[in-house]
Protein backbone atom coordinates (compact mmCIF):
# COMPACT_ATOMS: atom_id res chain seq x y z
CA UNK A 1 0.00 0.00 0.00
CA UNK A 2 1.33 3.45 -0.92
CA UNK A 3 0.83 6.50 1.30
CA UNK A 4 1.74 10.15 0.92
CA UNK A 5 2.72 11.39 4.37
CA UNK A 6 3.17 15.03 5.40
CA UNK A 7 5.40 15.30 8.48
CA UNK A 8 5.74 18.78 9.91
CA UNK A 9 5.11 20.23 6.45
CA UNK A 10 7.44 17.91 4.50
CA UNK A 11 5.91 15.28 2.16
CA UNK A 12 7.36 11.76 1.89
CA UNK A 13 6.15 8.71 -0.03
CA UNK A 14 5.79 5.55 2.08
CA UNK A 15 5.13 2.11 0.59
CA UNK A 16 4.27 -0.81 2.88
CA UNK A 17 5.02 -4.36 1.73
CA UNK A 18 5.02 -6.87 4.58
CA UNK A 19 8.09 -6.33 6.76
CA UNK A 20 9.63 -3.94 4.25
CA UNK A 21 8.94 -0.22 4.13
CA UNK A 22 10.11 2.03 1.31
CA UNK A 23 10.42 5.72 2.19
CA UNK A 24 11.12 8.01 -0.76
CA UNK A 25 12.71 5.11 -2.68
CA UNK A 26 14.85 3.79 0.21
CA UNK A 27 13.81 0.32 1.45
CA UNK A 28 14.28 -0.69 5.10
CA UNK A 29 13.18 -3.58 7.30
CA UNK A 30 10.55 -2.38 9.79
CA UNK A 31 8.04 -3.68 12.32
CA UNK A 32 5.41 -2.31 14.65
CA UNK A 33 4.67 -3.80 18.08
CA UNK A 34 1.82 -2.70 20.36
CA UNK A 35 2.57 -2.55 24.10
CA UNK A 36 -0.53 -4.19 25.68
CA UNK A 37 -2.67 -1.97 27.91
CA UNK A 38 -1.01 1.25 26.70
CA UNK A 39 -1.21 3.61 23.71
CA UNK A 40 2.51 2.95 23.15
CA UNK A 41 3.84 1.33 19.98
CA UNK A 42 7.42 0.23 19.46
CA UNK A 43 8.58 0.88 15.91
CA UNK A 44 11.69 -0.91 14.71
CA UNK A 45 13.36 0.58 11.64
CA UNK A 46 16.48 -1.38 10.71
CA UNK A 47 18.31 -1.86 14.02
CA UNK A 48 16.78 1.20 15.74
CA UNK A 49 13.73 0.99 18.01
CA UNK A 50 11.53 4.04 18.64
CA UNK A 51 8.78 4.56 21.23
CA UNK A 52 5.71 6.13 19.59
CA UNK A 53 2.41 7.31 21.08
CA UNK A 54 -0.11 8.15 18.34
CA UNK A 55 -3.27 10.21 18.79
CA UNK A 56 -5.79 10.70 15.97
CA UNK A 57 -6.35 14.28 14.88
CA UNK A 58 -9.69 15.89 14.13
CA UNK A 59 -9.38 15.37 10.35
CA UNK A 60 -9.11 12.10 8.47
CA UNK A 61 -5.51 10.90 8.26
CA UNK A 62 -4.20 13.50 10.76
CA UNK A 63 -2.08 12.30 13.68
CA UNK A 64 -0.24 13.77 16.65
CA UNK A 65 2.78 11.59 17.30
CA UNK A 66 5.09 11.54 20.28
CA UNK A 67 8.26 9.91 18.89
CA UNK A 68 10.91 9.30 21.54
CA UNK A 69 9.61 12.35 23.43
CA UNK A 70 9.42 14.70 20.43
CA UNK A 71 6.01 15.95 19.21
CA UNK A 72 5.36 15.47 15.49
CA UNK A 73 2.29 16.44 13.42
CA UNK A 74 1.60 14.08 10.53
CA UNK A 75 -1.02 13.44 7.87
CA UNK A 76 -1.01 10.02 6.18
CA UNK A 77 -3.31 9.50 3.21
CA UNK A 78 -3.34 6.83 0.53
CA UNK A 79 -2.78 8.00 -3.06
CA UNK A 80 -6.49 8.30 -3.84
CA UNK A 81 -7.39 10.33 -0.74
CA UNK A 82 -4.32 12.56 -1.17
CA UNK A 83 -5.32 13.32 -4.78
CA UNK A 84 -8.89 14.13 -3.74
CA UNK A 85 -7.71 16.41 -0.93
CA UNK A 86 -5.20 18.20 -3.18
CA UNK A 87 -7.81 18.72 -5.92
CA UNK A 88 -10.35 20.01 -3.42
CA UNK A 89 -7.85 22.45 -1.93
CA UNK A 90 -6.75 23.65 -5.38
CA UNK A 91 -10.33 24.31 -6.54
CA UNK A 92 -11.51 25.96 -3.33
CA UNK A 93 -12.03 29.66 -3.75
CA UNK A 94 -9.91 31.86 -1.54
CA UNK A 95 -12.15 32.82 1.32
CA UNK A 96 -12.02 36.29 2.69
CA UNK A 97 -13.26 37.54 6.00
CA UNK A 98 -16.78 36.43 6.84
CA UNK A 99 -19.02 37.86 9.54
CA UNK A 100 -18.67 36.22 12.95
CA UNK A 101 -21.90 34.31 13.60
CA UNK A 102 -23.11 32.80 16.88
CA UNK A 103 -22.86 29.00 16.53
CA UNK A 104 -25.28 28.51 19.42
CA UNK A 105 -27.59 30.57 21.62
CA UNK A 106 -25.82 32.12 24.60
CA UNK A 107 -24.82 35.18 26.56
CA UNK A 108 -22.06 37.49 25.34
CA UNK A 109 -19.42 37.61 28.07
CA UNK A 110 -16.76 39.70 26.35
CA UNK A 111 -16.18 41.54 23.07
CA UNK A 112 -12.45 41.85 22.32
CA UNK A 113 -12.61 44.07 19.20
CA UNK A 114 -14.08 47.34 18.01
CA UNK A 115 -14.72 48.83 14.57
CA UNK A 116 -11.49 49.60 12.72
CA UNK A 117 -9.44 46.86 14.41
CA UNK A 118 -7.35 44.64 12.15
CA UNK A 119 -7.73 40.97 13.05
CA UNK A 120 -5.72 37.90 12.12
CA UNK A 121 -7.02 34.41 11.36
CA UNK A 122 -7.62 32.59 14.63
CA UNK A 123 -7.78 35.74 16.75
CA UNK A 124 -10.44 35.68 19.48
CA UNK A 125 -13.20 38.22 18.83
CA UNK A 126 -16.12 37.41 21.15
CA UNK A 127 -16.62 35.13 24.15
CA UNK A 128 -20.07 33.56 24.56
CA UNK A 129 -21.29 31.59 27.54
CA UNK A 130 -23.48 28.65 26.58
CA UNK A 131 -24.45 25.68 28.75
CA UNK A 132 -22.27 27.09 31.58
CA UNK A 133 -19.15 27.03 29.39
CA UNK A 134 -17.30 29.97 27.87
CA UNK A 135 -16.62 29.65 24.14
CA UNK A 136 -14.16 31.97 22.43
CA UNK A 137 -15.26 32.70 18.86
CA UNK A 138 -12.39 33.42 16.49
CA UNK A 139 -11.87 35.09 13.12
CA UNK A 140 -11.58 32.67 10.21
CA UNK A 141 -9.45 34.99 8.08
CA UNK A 142 -7.46 38.22 8.20
CA UNK A 143 -9.66 41.30 7.98
CA UNK A 144 -10.85 44.58 9.45
CA UNK A 145 -13.73 44.89 11.92
CA UNK A 146 -16.38 46.95 10.13
CA UNK A 147 -19.02 46.66 12.85
CA UNK A 148 -19.74 45.14 16.25
CA UNK A 149 -23.40 44.22 16.71
CA UNK A 150 -23.31 42.93 20.31
CA UNK A 151 -22.11 43.98 23.73
CA UNK A 152 -21.22 42.15 26.96
CA UNK A 153 -24.31 40.91 28.80
CA UNK A 154 -26.43 40.60 25.67
CA UNK A 155 -28.26 37.33 24.93
CA UNK A 156 -27.91 36.08 21.35
CA UNK A 157 -29.61 33.40 19.29
CA UNK A 158 -27.91 30.82 17.09
CA UNK A 159 -27.04 32.38 13.73
CA UNK A 160 -26.98 35.98 15.00
CA UNK A 161 -24.25 38.10 13.42
CA UNK A 162 -21.93 39.29 16.19
CA UNK A 163 -19.10 41.04 14.33
CA UNK A 164 -18.92 42.26 10.74
CA UNK A 165 -15.54 41.81 9.04
CA UNK A 166 -14.26 43.23 5.77
CA UNK A 167 -11.09 42.82 3.71
CA UNK A 168 -7.89 44.67 4.55
CA UNK A 169 -7.55 47.95 2.66
CA UNK A 170 -5.11 47.69 -0.24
Amino acid sequence: MKYLVDVNGQRVTVELDGAQVTVDGRTVEASLTHVPGTPVRLVRVGQQVHRVVARRGTERGRWQLDVDGARVEAEALDERMRAIKDLTAASAAASGPAPLVAPMPGLVVRVAVQPGDTVSAGQGLVVIEAMKMENELRATAVGVVTGVRVQAGQAVEKGAILVDLGPLPE
